[in-house]
């Protein structure tokens, strides 16, 4: 007999659960400076665009092979099609590569919100106080466990107790911090020392697009980020989505519970950038844009200090809420593996003991990468990196690219777009964007996709 497979107790369950997976770290460092580099309201016009057609179209695919099929990300694609079970193996390898150097930088942002509820703020304001942390020889470590530890708590829990109540819990007080630090960004003043910039001034910045020296090689650099922004955006092409959607009941509305998961991340998407790029304007003018942990751990903690009691205040507020957002991403990457785990007949709570291990031990390897592991390597796409810089290309740049390009050539051609637009509308369900839905995974998508990929070797 068949046993039976866990599930969410609601749509709401679901989309709060998809939601906490796709708001993480990706939104909230990655997004404001990708949009500042972008053109401001370019980044965001293409953004949008991208995500009410390429993003959904990878979003509703995952969705319903999950639903469909009732397997993990694992196991899914070969109960779809025998001869395209090698998408499953490659569905399981991502997460299990991110979540070891995820669970590291989630260790960071635990850091740095201790440093401020401790009253340390300005001390992390310091120019070499991120560097000296990372760099630590125990330290890093000590944070990353404790934040492994408590992601493999959740899971261990198991879907309803676990993942469906922690995200009751925190998306609701994640989005309403958002929602505050953004409209208290909105409001700074500079004063005379910079400039008289305002918080206004700099969510002008952000949102009023710009092409000024941009010719039609660089919209397309800018058409491309926006494009690879959204594999972190909403979590697809990781597993993830996969193996929530066979969590999802066949009785709830898959279409528009896809369109609140992606209506919900592209908001908070748009409020970080809100949050972060008005008071790093004002504070740094529009040059402090830099990319990666820079904005986060360097530029952030300035900021901060500048601002007195309510910068203290502030940061205690922005790294918390950072936390929240870094853990129920941390969960669902954990999940994704776990599940594939039971799948092959681990028990749960064994499966997340021993995937919890084995991440424990990568992401001390990573920690050690800064300090006596320490070397730079050159990536294909020009760049160079060590061991955490490695893991994210290898699967952020390589494999989640060729995982979506063979989801949609199997839904696309091999089983046709009907497989997925009757499991989204096997309840009677409208789903206003099927011929759209059709194309995109027939024809846009595949070929989006071969040119990000190709742009991660460095072939332009």
């Amino acid at each position: 007999m068949e046993k039976q497979r866990s599930s969410f107790s609601g749509s709401i369950g679901f989309v709060l659960a998809a939601a906490g997976s796709a708001v993480g770290l990706g939104n909230i460092w990655r997004f404001p400076y990708l949009a500042a580099e972008g053109g401001g309201g370019l980044f965001l016009v293409i953004y949008i665009g991208l995500a009410l057609t390429f993003g959904f179209t990878l979003l509703m695919s995952e969705v319903a092979i999950g639903r469909k099929t009732k397997n993990s990300c694992l196991t899914a694609y070969k109960h779809l099609n025998k001869n395209w079970g090698w998408l499953g193996g490659l569905a399981g390898i991502i997460p299990f590569l991110i979540l070891p150097y995820y669970c590291v930088i989630g260790g960071w942002v635990m850091k740095y919100a201790m440093s401020f509820i401790i009253g340390q703020g300005v001390t992390a304001a310091g120019d070499d106080f991120f560097s000296d942390f990372i760099t630590g020889n125990g330290e890093p470590i000590i944070y990353t466990v404790v934040f492994l530890l408590l992601t493999g708590f959740v899971v261990f829990r198991g879907v309803n107790k676990g993942i469906e109540a922690m995200s009751k819990i925190l998306m609701p007080i994640l989005f309403v911090l958002i929602i505050g630090i953004s409209i208290y960004s909105l409001t700074i003043q500079g004063g005379k020392e910079y400039d008289d910039r305002t918080g206004m001034d700099g969510f002008l910045f952000y949102v009023i697009p710009s092409v000024d020296g941009m010719g039609i090689g660089e919209i397309l650099k800018v058409i491309m980020s926006a494009m690879g922004q959204l594999f972190y955006s909403i979590s697809v092409a990781m597993g993830i989505m996969v193996t929530y959607g066979s969590y999802f009941k066949d009785k709830d509305n898959l279409v528009r519970s896809v369109n609140h998961i992606e209506i919900f991340d592209t908001v908070v998407a748009f409020l970080a950038g809100v949050m972060i790029i008005p008071a790093v304007y004002v504070f740094l003018g529009p040059e402090g844009m830099s990319g990666g942990p820079g904005l986060m751990f360097v530029a952030m903690p300035k900021i901060f200090a500048q601002m007195g009691a309510a910068g203290t205040v502030l940061g205690i507020v922005f790294f918390v809420m950072v936390l929240f957002a870094a853990l129920t991403s941390s969960i669902s990457l954990l999940e994704a593996v776990v599940s594939g785990m039971i799948d092959k007949g681990v028990k749960k709570k064994k499966a997340t003991l021993i995937e919890s291990g084995i991440a424990i031990v990568i992401a001390v390897v990573v920690c050690l990468g800064y300090n006596v592991l320490y070397f730079e390597a050159p990536l294909p796409n020009g760049d160079t990196g060590q061991i955490l810089d490695i893991l994210d290309y290898l699967s952020n740049n390589i494999l989640m690219p060729i995982l979506a390009i063979g989801t949609c050539i199997l839904i696309g051609w091999v089983l046709k777009p009907k497989t997925v637009i009757d499991e989204a509308t096997k309840n009677g369900e409208r789903f206003l964007r099927r011929h759209l839905y059709t194309v995109m995974v027939k024809f846009v998508a595949p070929v989006l996709l071969l040119i990000l990929l190709l742009g991660s070797f460095g072939v332009y």
